[in-house]
């Protein structure tokens, strides 16, 4: 039996990149995409509905509340997803290796698959050097307090709904994928990562693109990191 799977994409003024994200989901494995539209100023919103997605709307700022507001919004189906796919709205990730993310949920009981841009193919630029240094530091303080191994905070990602329930996510912003790596590790999940391909984004990142975001990001995750200890 084919499992419902869904996929949340929060979304911050990506009118420019949005629809080219959900043209390439492979809707025959997708019951319904939500684009969390984040206080969006631009016509995020309007663009994503005329491309066939679901928009709710928050406007409490940060990442982790726009992926919130998605969950809530599945919550509240008569039949909630199998698997949720998260992805991010500036066409950076490759949409169409969703198949890939959920091939070990459905083959190998996997609770958790992350798509590793460490581990795949990786366009020049796509990351900054200061993406590429929080990620090797977050991941090596993961494996040395909670034993887990990971190579990659992607964003691409899979998991069971029933697993994501019982972590019981909570970051508002920044924290948001360390905060659930780290609950996988803690709530003992059974993890995989896979190869996927990452390419420069549409538009100018509201985090890495920053010398703020930067800073704030890479304090929240490592913060994150030691508080769940």
């Amino acid at each position: 039996m084919k499992p419902i799977i869904d996929v949340i994409i929060p979304a911050y003024n990506e009118e420019e990149s949005i629809a080219k994200v959900i043209r390439d989901i492979p809707m025959d494995w997708v019951r319904e995409v939500i684009v969390c539209n984040n206080n969006s100023s631009d016509n995020t919103a309007e663009v994503a509905e005329s491309a066939g997605a679901t928009v709710v709307f928050q406007p409490i700022p940060g990442y982790g509340s726009a992926c919130l507001k998605g969950m809530e919004h599945v919550a509240a189906k008569e039949d909630t997803p199998d698997i949720l796919v998260y992805l991010d709205g500036d066409y950076s990730d490759h949409p169409e290796e969703l198949p890939m993310l959920i091939q070990p949920i459905m083959e190998e009981e996997i609770d958790l698959v992350i798509g590793s841009r460490a581990m795949g193919h990786l366009e020049k630029g796509a990351m900054m050097p200061q993406q590429v240094f929080g990620n090797w530091l977050a991941t090596n303080l993961i494996r040395f307090f909670y034993k887990y191994e990971f190579t990659d905070l992607g964003p691409f990602r899979a998991i069971r709904y029933d697993r994501l329930m019982e972590i019981e996510m909570e970051d508002p912003d920044f924290g948001w994928t360390v905060e659930m790596q780290v609950k996988a590790a803690k709530f003992k999940l059974k993890c995989k990562e896979i190869p996927v391909s990452y390419r420069k984004r549409i538009g100018v990142s509201k985090v890495s693109g920053t010398v703020k975001g930067t800073i704030l990001a890479g304090h929240k995750i490592i913060w994150t990191i030691f508080k769940l200890l």
